[in-house]
C-alpha cells in the first residue's frame, strides 16, 4: 500500500526529533524513522500511538493513495519522440508535464516518456503524490518552493504563466494553483469571478509595486516624460499583469511600438538591461536586482488562488501553513517592492 504520509510535517511543526516522538509514542525510534521515511506501512497500533503523540488524528497523518488510476494523461501532448516529463498526482488520475525552463531553474525530471508509442520509463515514481503545481510569474517564487519542501516535503512546480494564461489552466483543471495580480484584491476577485466562477479562493502572497523599468542614462523622471519619448519598448502579453498596469497609464499604447515580448519579469528587466529595449512593464523586484531605474505606477495584490472544494489536500493545506510561516514572510518582507501586511490572508471567491 502507497500513502500519503505527513508524519514528518507533524514532527517537524512541533520542534521535536525522532527520539522525542518515539518516546511520546512509546516506539523504537528505529520505527518512526521507518514510517516517517515510507520504507514500512505502519500498522493499526504504531499508526494509533503516533497521532495520539501528536495530538491529531490517524487521517491527518496517513492517507491510503487510491489504486486503479487511469494511465497517466499528458497535460500538453508533446510532439514524436522521447521527453523528458514531471508527473503531479490529480483526483482523477496523474497528469504528465513537459519539461519546461522554471524560474528556479532545471527541475529534476520524474521520468521519459516516447510519443507517440506511450511508453513511459519513471526515474522518481512516488514524486506526483507530493507535487503541487502552480501556474504564475512572481519573480520571488522560489522562497516559496524552499519553504514549502523543507516545512511539508511538498515539491512545488512552478510554471511561468500571465495571470489569466494560469486562471485558464485552472479552470481546465491543468494546474493546481493559479498566481493572479491583475489589480487589488478586489480586482482579482472579480476576474476569478468573470473566469472562473464562484467555488475558488485567494490566498494572499504579497502586495508588490509593478511599474516601469528604464534603461540607464536616459533621465526620464516621470511616468508622463516616458510615455512622451519616443522608446523602444519590451511587453508582456496580453492578459498580464503588466499589460494591464500599462494600459492604465497609458490606454492608447500599441503593441507595434515594440517588436519584443517577454515571458516574465525577470526577461523584462534583462531585455531592458541588455539595450535591447529601454522601457518595459514589471514588479520593482528584478529592476532592483539588476540595477535598473524604476517608475512605479501602482500597488497591486498577489493572489494564490485555488479550488475551494480541494482545500483539505494535504499539499494545499501545506502551501497555505507555508505562506503564513513567520520564515516566509520574514524573507517576502526584506524584497524590494514587497509588502507582506496582508499575507496569508484567504478568501473565497462568491457569485
Amino acid at each position: 500500500m502507497r500513502l500519503v504520509n505527513r508524519l514528518r510535517q507533524f514532527r517537524t511543526r512541533r520542534g521535536w526529533s525522532q527520539q522525542e516522538l518515539a518516546d511520546r509514542a512509546g516506539l523504537p525510534r528505529s520505527t518512526v524513522s521507518a514510517v516517517e521515511t515510507g520504507r514500512v506501512v505502519p500498522s493499526v497500533a504504531v499508526a494509533l500511538a503516533l497521532a495520539e503523540a501528536l495530538g491529531c488524528e490517524v487521517t491527518d497523518l496517513f492517507r491510503p493513495i487510491p489504486t486503479g488510476r487511469r494511465r497517466p494523461t499528458w497535460v500538453i501532448e508533446p510532439g514524436p519522440g522521447l521527453h523528458r516529463f514531471w508527473a503531479a498526482a490529480f483526483p482523477d488520475g496523474v497528469r504528465l508535464y513537459p519539461v519546461e525552463p522554471t524560474p528556479v531553474g532545471t527541475r529534476p525530471h520524474d521520468g521519459v516518456a516516447e510519443s507517440p508509442s506511450g511508453r513511459v520509463e519513471w526515474r522518481h515514481s512516488g514524486e506526483a503524490d507530493r507535487t503541487l503545481v502552480l501556474a504564475g510569474c512572481d519573480p520571488a517564487v522560489g522562497l516559496l518552493v524552499e519553504t514549502l519542501a523543507r516545512m511539508a516535503g511538498v515539491r512545488l512546480l512552478p510554471l511561468t504563466r500571465s495571470s489569466r494564461a494560469a486562471l485558464e489552466l485552472l479552470r481546465e483543471d491543468r494546474v493546481h494553483v493559479a498566481g493572479v495580480h491583475l489589480g487589488t484584491g478586489e480586482v482579482n476577485r472579480a476576474v476569478v469571478r468573470e473566469v472562473l466562477g464562484p467555488g475558488y479562493c485567494l490566498l494572499r502572497l504579497a502586495r508588490w509595486e509593478e511599474g516601469i523599468m528604464l534603461g540607464q542614462g536616459l533621465g526620464l523622471r516621470s511616468v508622463r516624460e516616458v510615455l512622451r519619448a519616443r522608446l523602444r519598448w519590451v511587453l508582456r502579453e496580453p492578459g498580464s499583469g503588466a499589460w494591464e498596469c500599462l494600459r492604465e497609464v497609458a490606454p492608447r499604447f500599441r503593441r507595434r511600438r515594440s517588436g519584443r515580448t517577454a515571458g516574465d519579469h525577470w526577461t523584462v528587466a534583462a531585455v531592458v538591461r541588455g539595450g535591447w529595449a529601454q522601457a518595459g512593464v514589471g514588479v520593482r523586484l528584478p529592476a532592483a536586482e539588476v540595477g535598473l531605474p524604476f517608475l512605479s505606477v501602482r500597488r497591486e495584490d498577489y493572489d494564490l488562488c485555488f479550488r475551494v472544494d480541494r482545500s483539505d489536500d494535504p499539499r494545499l493545506r501545506a502551501l497555505v501553513e507555508a505562506v503564513r510561516s513567520r520564515a516566509l514572510r520574514a524573507r517576502l518582507a526584506d524584497l524590494p517592492g514587497y509588502d507582506t501586511s496582508t499575507t496569508g490572508a484567504l478568501e473565497s471567491v462568491e457569485a
